[in-house]
């Protein structure tokens, strides 16, 4: 062999050395362009933060948003919106096209902004995802208010935020994504009078059975319940308290529904949580079937695209990762380790068919998006 030709051969093997496993397996004819994958690093305990910041960065829509929004504020103070901007933006304009970040900044403005967090203790990925999408609105709605009330300041006058100032009635870009609407409908038994109540939702919880299904458990969240002795219905039609029928049903499907697997149920026996791994299929294409008569999108048909999964036996130890689908195919994050996983494996993460096993790996909040999302 010549000279040229073995130095052809180690330049060839040295590019292949600095190509990663998960490009190996991705392929290079099939690495979607301009799209990256990065593990985030764990800071002692924050994988709860890390498998949610990575689902929520698949879901499109949402991450699109967050982008927009760091290209429009570029000197907005710092918030824990503009550190999630911040840490998207890194991701999406690394030169490589896998590898890890360190999400330092969000997480030390997460401590400051919420005390619970501010500790090594094994933290809920829900509780985390619940304010982190609410405060995130709190932000955008803040700051319009400001916005607003700089341009009706007279002319000399400065702008002060002492006080309460009204929330605009218009939606944030968070509502348009992730906001559903739920209609209790409440029929009396005595005079057939039926009411509704309608409530606003970011994420649906749903309770789960022994080898179920999603749909079931959407089913049995929807089922009738019957108001009766101290839990009677104050009927305005009759003036007192009559036995009634309750039901939730959905009125207003969401671009985005997240679903919360109630897992962790508190024990009087044991007198604490407990987690309850029963074996939930969730489908890749979901379709609600418990929605209300005058539901403004009945017929959304969702994709499953990211799933926050708990591993361990109870809520107080244990670890969460999360898979999210990308470009057709599924990928596995564990902090700041990134694989290609085969569809199939989805399967894995149902949870337990037993209650002999003592460990599991189950889906606790999924992330499904409408197929007509925009983004």
């Amino acid at each position: 062999m010549s000279i040229c030709q073995d130095l052809g051969l180690n330049f060839q093997q040295r590019m292949g050395a600095n190509i990663s496993q998960l490009e190996r397996d991705i392929g290079s004819e099939q690495f979607p362009p301009n799209e990256h994958y990065f593990g985030l690093v764990n800071f002692g305990n924050t994988c709860y933060s890390n498998s949610v910041l990575q689902a929520l960065y698949f879901c499109r829509p949402f991450r699109e948003k967050v982008l927009e929004y760091k290209a429009k504020n570029k000197r907005t103070k710092e918030t824990l919106l503009t550190c999630l901007a911040d840490l998207f933006y890194s991701i999406a304009t690394q030169k490589k096209k896998v590898g890890s970040i360190a999400p330092k900044k969000f997480i030390a403005r997460l401590r400051k902004e919420k005390e619970e967090f501010d500790n090594y203790m094994q933290q809920d990925a829900h509780e985390f995802l619940n304010f982190l999408i609410n405060h995130i609105n709190e932000i955008i709605l803040a700051e319009r208010n400001q916005s607003t009330l700089k341009l009706q300041k007279p002319a000399g006058e400065g702008v002060t935020c002492n006080g309460t100032v009204p929330h605009s009635a218009e939606p944030t870009w968070v509502h348009e994504i992730f906001q559903g609407t739920l209609t209790s409908e409440t029929r009396c038994l005595n005079c057939e009078t039926v009411s509704s109540k309608d409530e606003h939702f970011f994420d649906l919880q749903v309770d789960v059975g022994q080898n179920t299904s999603i749909t079931h458990c959407l089913k049995c969240f929807s089922d009738t319940e019957t108001l009766c002795n101290d839990n009677k219905f104050k009927c305005d039609n009759c003036s007192s308290y009559q036995e009634a029928q309750k039901r939730m049903r959905v009125k207003k499907l969401p671009l985005i529904l997240a679903l919360h697997l109630k897992r962790f149920k508190y024990m009087e026996q044991y007198n604490r949580h407990i987690k309850v791994s029963h074996r939930v299929v969730f489908p890749l294409e979901l379709r609600l079937f418990n929605t209300s008569d005058d539901a403004v999108n009945p017929d959304r048909l969702y994709d499953l695209v990211a799933v926050v999964v708990h591993c361990g036996s109870g809520p107080n130890r244990g670890h969460y990762i999360s898979i999210v689908k990308s470009h057709g195919f599924w990928l596995l994050f564990d902090d700041d380790m990134v694989d290609k996983i085969d569809a199939s494996a989805i399967e894995d993460f149902y949870g337990l068919t037993s209650d002999i096993q003592k460990s599991s790996e189950t889906g606790y909040i999924l992330f499904y998006q409408s197929r007509d999302a925009s983004c």
